[in-house]
């Protein structure tokens, strides 16, 4: 198995350089057709979400459809996946972003009642508490 980093994901969805988009595809592909997957971390997830609104100005909507097919794709074994998907579902419905969410969760499942935070847009998931 090989890890993706985000900048690899971001050329290989995007194609917004031709020269690095063939060259992670191609990767991507070599890995696939050896019979092996691509690792993505959720530290690569929440940077590729982060890049994608930022910068790509990707709407919330098309985000967690890129979510969902990277969750959903066989060439991909998503790290922390129960986790990551729990996060994709409680952003598809909060008003936080997604990395926001992966943290509450993680740290719940590390045993973490809930996470003080001061982002008023997470009040209403029970995994944060707004100082």
């Amino acid at each position: 198995m090989n890890g993706l980093d985000t900048n690899v994901l971001v050329r290989y969805l995007t194609e917004d350089d031709p020269v690095q988009a063939r060259r992670a595809a191609a990767f991507i592909t070599t890995t696939v057709t050896r019979g092996e997957r691509c690792f993505v971390g959720p530290v690569v997830l929440c940077e590729l979400c982060w890049v994608l609104r930022a910068a790509y100005r990707v709407s919330k909507a098309d985000l967690l459809q890129t979510l969902d097919r990277i969750l959903s794709t066989a060439q991909f074994v998503v790290g922390d996946k129960d986790v990551v998907r729990a996060a994709v579902e409680a952003y598809r419905v909060g008003h936080g972003e997604f990395a926001d969410y992966y943290i509450g969760l993680a740290h719940q499942d590390a045993g973490c009642d809930r996470t003080a935070t001061f982002d008023r847009r997470l009040r209403d998931s029970r995994a944060f508490h707004v100082l």
